[in-house]
């Protein structure tokens, strides 16, 4: 028997949890929260390696609804964010909610009942409205190596840590130069043997000028909320000034290239290692990553960078595209995640029966970030972009949350409300006009041209196998937030399901469905 539910939420990390306390706040309670895992927290229970951290402020990198006045740090841990998370689920009631160990197998739209089916590992639900809070920072991205299944040591990624497997004296091979590899490199180079680091592309990166925040700034945050609202607002402000740099005037950023050069001649005095790890692309093209220790940890005796990627692999041995062999006990795979190709995408199954992957074979788009045509009642959070370059993605999840709680108030006003004697309503559904969709994107495409992220020079994981830049959005968070203020119904399609009659009561001949504009 399933479980029939108004809303059903999809993953339980920011986005989650997040649309979770929002519907609370809108007075329903009538949802579930399907996650895979069996805790929350999504990408910050996932990513549990050696130095995970996060590269947005404490204070900036939370809810506003939820201001945590004893962050340790500026730049906090993992594990200060998870217990954020959980702390979150608890203070606002979110546990009868949780439905753990809940993966999500098929969504298959039903177009009689204006619903969805929803199949789980754990048992069926059907619901009203779908809310995909998946994120595209969930399922690793492990390349197609020739021979890595020759492999006789350990393989694992860098969001699967595996933390009973000892480094310690052990030869690593570290794939990849994001940021999750400049913070794992410095935390597992004490330990390792040997450290050899393959580079396919070298970052740019700027000191991470963190500290521990004094317990006399957390006491005067929990004494005065008022001022952890004000560091927050200047966090915000900051970042919102730099957005026309990296939107509009990339040549801006020249500066900011200087101070990272700057920052890499400190550390690496040799001239030969200096030039594998000099970018040839405009600093911001691919996101800009802070650290203090990386390169330092790259000078180290056990450690040795090969500019270049990772080709073969035979046995033992590790070949890179320039031809470089190295033996290796372990390798670790840093190579960021499915993004524009979501594997949910997959598992989505719309009013025509196409899957959304399908619908997004030739590139995702949805309107204002949220909803994609021909898959009514069904939006998704950190949808297409609606990512960041320079700022904190809960920004941008407060404002589509917005849009979601809009979106369910037109659905109670454009419903029919069941009658005095129990007799079910006529629901109704909202369908995102192809045109709306198409006008949506081509503006976010024009305004793309621009930016550092299309003119830098760059191949960066925020464009999809096209070249086109499906993931950032080419704005401020404040432009996006009142873009997303409010649903404006011109953009969709108004579906209706009949009313439900009494039983033994004639069906008058008008309750059948419609389509009105």
């Amino acid at each position: 028997m399933a479980e029939h539910v108004r809303v059903a939420v999809i993953g339980s990390g920011f986005g989650g949890l997040g649309a979770a306390v929002r519907l609370r706040r809108e007075g329903i309670t009538d949802f579930v929260v399907l996650e895979r895992a069996d805790s929350v927290g999504g990408t910050w229970r996932d990513n549990s390696y050696p130095g995970c951290a996060c590269d947005v402020p404490s204070h900036l990198y939370s809810f506003s609804f939820a201001p945590n006045p004893d962050w340790p740090r500026t730049f906090s841990g993992q594990e200060h964010i998870r217990a954020y998370l959980e702390h979150v689920t608890d203070t606002f009631g979110l546990r009868p909610h949780l439905r753990l160990g809940a993966e999500v197998r098929r969504m298959t739209w039903d177009a009689q009942e204006l619903r969805w089916d929803i199949e789980t590992s754990s048992g069926r639900y059907v619901a009203d409205v779908v809310v995909s809070a998946t994120g595209p920072l969930s399922d690793p991205k492990v390349p197609e190596v020739p021979g890595l299944d020759s492999f006789p040591g350990k393989v694992f990624h860098s969001a699967r840590w595996d933390h009973d497997h000892d480094l310690t004296g052990q030869r690593v091979a570290m794939i990849g130069t994001g940021a999750s590899a400049i913070q794992i490199v410095p935390a597992i180079q004490p330990k390792a043997g040997r450290l050899t680091l393959f580079q396919r592309t070298p970052p740019w990166v700027m000191p991470r000028v963190d500290r521990a925040i004094s317990g006399a700034e957390r006491a005067l945050h929990r004494a005065l909320p008022l001022t952890t609202q004000l560091r927050r607002g200047l966090l915000w402000g900051i970042r919102e000034l730099q957005v026309q740099a990296f939107t509009k005037h990339p040549n801006q950023l020249g500066l900011v290239e200087k101070l990272a050069e700057q920052n890499m001649a400190r550390s690496i005095k040799d001239p030969d290692l200096r030039a594998k790890l000099t970018p040839d692309y405009r600093i911001g093209c691919k996101r800009i990553l802070l650290s203090s220790t990386y390169y330092p940890a790259l000078t180290q005796p056990n450690v040795d960078v090969v500019a270049s990627g990772l080709s073969e692999v035979r046995g033992s041995t590790l070949v890179a595209a320039d031809g470089t062999e190295t033996e290796a006990d372990v390798i670790v795979f840093g190579t960021g995640f499915h993004v524009t190709d979501m594997p949910i995408a997959e598992r989505v199954v719309g009013a025509d029966g196409r899957t959304l992957a399908e619908s997004w074979k030739d590139g995702m788009e949805a309107l204002r970030g949220a909803a994609a045509s021909g898959f009514p009642n069904w939006m998704t959070i950190i949808g297409p972009n609606t990512g960041l370059g320079n700022s904190s993605m809960i920004l941008m999840i407060e404002s589509q949350l917005n849009y979601m709680a809009d979106y369910l108030r037109q659905l109670d006003v454009l419903g029919v409300p069941p009658g005095p004697r129990g007799t079910g309503g006529g629901r109704a559904a909202l369908d995102a006009r192809p045109s709306a969709v198409h006008a949506w994107n081509r503006r976010v495409q024009d305004r793309m041209k621009r930016t550092v992220w299309n003119t830098g020079g760059c191949t960066s994981w925020y464009l999809d196998a096209s070249g086109r830049n499906t993931t950032i959005w080419p704005g401020t968070t404040g432009e996006f937030r009142r873009a997303t203020r409010r649903v404006d119904l011109a953009e969709y399609e108004v579906l209706r399901a009949p009313v439900t009659k009494p039983e033994g009561e004639k069906t008058n001949k008008d309750d059948k469905d419609e389509v009105t504009a």
